[in-house]
């Protein structure tokens, strides 16, 4: 009964998440008496240079919405949970969806909070300039293979035209991200082959494709000057979605991980090959428990659970359309 650890990103209306442990029942909003929740809040504040607590607890959507809060404030909501845990939580392996890796990466111990942080807020930065570089978008593919996806892809895909597979989230469910017209020749061509829906999504950018390139550059940079240290645990990457347990490996995976396919479907089948029964999801909604569910259909064994959250912000609310996006 082995337990596993993940985390999750998502957009500004996704929900974040952090499989954590087993049976823990920690709400965000309810740790005003833990001291160690209140340091971390007032320490992300002062990383920060604004009272992120605020925007997040009692901000607008429109606050919320904003590039520099809703990262971070995914990431403040898993890590925090987590950490809340304390010595209980023992996982086994951890994994996270895009956002979500910086999230699992600090709580099995590979980053501390303030460099976490730190990150994921020079990531959001960068993201925001390579998005308003280009006109460029993202869709999800509902009830078709991936092969015949990758096929599309491969067929409109140009260095000038961008369109390739982003999210392998489950069986059935594939995000594909790039520039607008690419995005939108491809969603007709996989509707002719198909597919149940091509739903263009409501995101600023074509996260985890070429089109990241700048700000896979500019994120480079910062993290080859953070220091990584050996995780507790194994840490199943996007970029390969195999595990790992060498820091200059999971840095490296790190900087690919903006231009690169997440593979999550891929990565669940190899921690339950690896021996993970028991998935808790840390984070508002069951997004993540969803697509766990349908990559381990038909497996007894597989569990998955969540540490709920819902009241944290509007912003950290699943996909109103119940499709999991990114950053």
């Amino acid at each position: 009964h082995r337990k596993r650890m993940e985390g999750a990103g998502t957009g500004q209306k996704g929900g974040s998440g952090m499989k954590l442990g087993e049976k823990t029942k920690i709400t965000i909003v309810n740790v005003g008496n833990n001291p160690l929740a209140k340091e971390l809040f007032e320490k992300a504040n002062d990383i920060l240079g604004f009272r992120i607590t605020d925007i997040m607890f009692s901000g607008t959507d429109e606050e919320l919405k904003q590039t520099k809060v809703t990262q971070p404030a995914v990431f403040l909501h898993s890590v925090i949970s987590a950490l809340c845990m304390g010595e209980d939580v023992a996982p086994d392996m951890v994994a996270g969806h895009s956002l979500g890796e910086f999230s699992a990466l600090v709580a099995a111990g590979a980053l501390n909070f303030e460099d976490g942080l730190k990150l994921v807020y020079a990531r959001a930065m960068a993201m925001q300039k390579a998005c308003e570089a280009a006109p460029s978008t993202m869709a999800a593919i509902v009830g078709l293979d991936d092969a015949t996806i990758e096929n599309v892809c491969t067929e409109i895909n140009t260095e000038n035209n961008v369109v390739v597979p982003a999210n392998y989230n489950c069986p059935g469910q594939l995000v594909i991200s790039g520039n607008v017209e690419a995005v939108k020749a491809a969603c007709e061509k996989l509707k002719e082959a198909g597919a149940k829906r091509a739903l263009l999504l409501p995101v600023g950018g074509a996260f985890h494709s070429p089109l990241m390139q700048p700000a896979k550059d500019e994120l480079q940079a910062a993290i080859e000057a953070t220091t990584f240290n050996t995780p507790k645990c194994a840490v199943y990457q996007n970029v390969d979605a195999q595990a790992h347990t060498d820091a200059e490996e999971i840095k490296a995976n790190l900087i690919a991980q903006l231009t690169a396919s997440v593979r999550w479907t891929q990565e669940v089948q190899n921690m339950i090959a690896a021996g993970a029964t028991d998935f808790t999801e840390c984070g508002p909604g069951k997004v993540l428990q969803g697509m766990i569910g349908k990559i381990a259909k038909g497996n007894d064994a597989v569990t998955a659970h969540g540490i709920q959250a819902e009241q944290l912000s509007p912003c950290l609310k699943k996909n109103g359309k119940g499709i999991f996006i990114d950053d």
